[in-house]
């Protein structure tokens, strides 16, 4: 059985950290004041507006160092990551999580977060939160169903989501363990020890700022290594701030998905609201769901 930490309660203590891109202390203003309103309290680690001058938001060993210490703090209920960007390859071989093991505790974040993800689920067997960073919090975004769906997912309430139909869909029903996130640090993790194992899984994916023939050769990659043809379902996000080269790749992203999905007969939604724009729900990795998909409706929800 997967393991699931302990909802959240008021009093709990949340830890802001950025084990990978730098981010200004002004930027999790908004999400620490939201934070204290939905009942909780917060620390702010080092690595938050620190004084790093390159892209990192400090060094490998700082970083580490910081989020080790996290992971150990039994006070500390849950880990939202500032942000992601690039670094937590970087470090993950060097954290321990034994302590965590014995308690586990929400890891909160996406994009480069999803290394932690991938290796919460499949070395510690323990559920994690694929949702909303600090930055989303800003500009509106604290009031809107992304951020608080983050919200409802700390305090215990299932997920249930649902999104408009895409004429690209493949219908039909299936229930598995949803695992995911960036497309890129997927790819990345083929052939490590942390790959998720996807076997009867529901698996989503999304990504920012990709040329389209990256998109095009990770998921040939993701092909080749039988990831795709193991799961259960497939739930594709938004692939936002698109790019192509001078020369044309000559297909849309969504054709170019459609190709490589089209000689398997699991249901697969395009468009769902995951990705690194506004529209992000708070997804539980390691949580058993029901994804069903008509031609009128694409739902999403929690079993287990």
């Amino acid at each position: 059985m997967i393991k699931i930490p302990p909802y959240l309660k008021k009093g709990d203590t949340i830890a802001i950290t950025c084990p990978a891109g730098y981010m200004e202390a002004e930027k999790i203003k908004t999400c620490v004041e939201t934070l204290q309103q939905w009942g909780f309290q917060v620390m702010i680690g080092k690595t938050v507006g620190s004084k790093s001058t390159n892209y990192f938001s400090g060094t490998d060993e700082e970083r580490k160092d910081e989020l080790q210490a996290l992971l150990d703090e039994p006070s500390i209920k849950a880990i939202l990551c500032g942000r992601g960007g690039y670094g937590v390859t970087r470090i993950i071989d060097q954290l321990d999580f034994s302590s965590f093991k014995k308690s586990p505790k929400w890891i909160i974040g996406f994009s480069d977060i999803t290394v932690l993800h991938a290796h919460l689920l499949t070395k510690c067997n323990t559920a994690s939160l694929h949702a909303p960073m600090a930055n989303a919090f800003n500009e509106g975004g604290v009031t809107l169903p992304y951020v608080q769906s983050l919200q409802k997912a700390l305090k215990g309430t299932k997920a249930s989501y649902s999104c408009a139909p895409n004429t690209m869909n493949q219908l039909g029903k299936a229930i598995g363990v949803l695992m995911g996130g960036n497309l890129a640090l997927i790819a990345h993790l083929v052939g490590s020890k942390m790959m998720y194992k996807t076997k009867g899984a529901i698996l989503f994916l999304e990504d920012v700022g990709e040329y389209a023939y990256n998109i095009d050769r990770m998921f040939i990659q993701l092909k080749r290594a039988g990831i795709l043809s193991q799961l259960k379902g497939l739930i594709l996000g938004g692939f936002t701030d698109r790019k192509d080269t001078t020369r044309p790749f000559g297909k849309t992203i969504e054709e170019i998905l459609k190709e490589h999905i089209a000689e398997f007969d699991y249901p697969v939604c395009f468009g769902f609201p995951v990705s690194h724009d506004t529209e992000n729900y708070a997804l539980k990795v390691g949580a058993t769901v029901e994804l069903s998909i008509t031609a009128k409706t694409v739902k999403l929800k929690e079993i287990g």
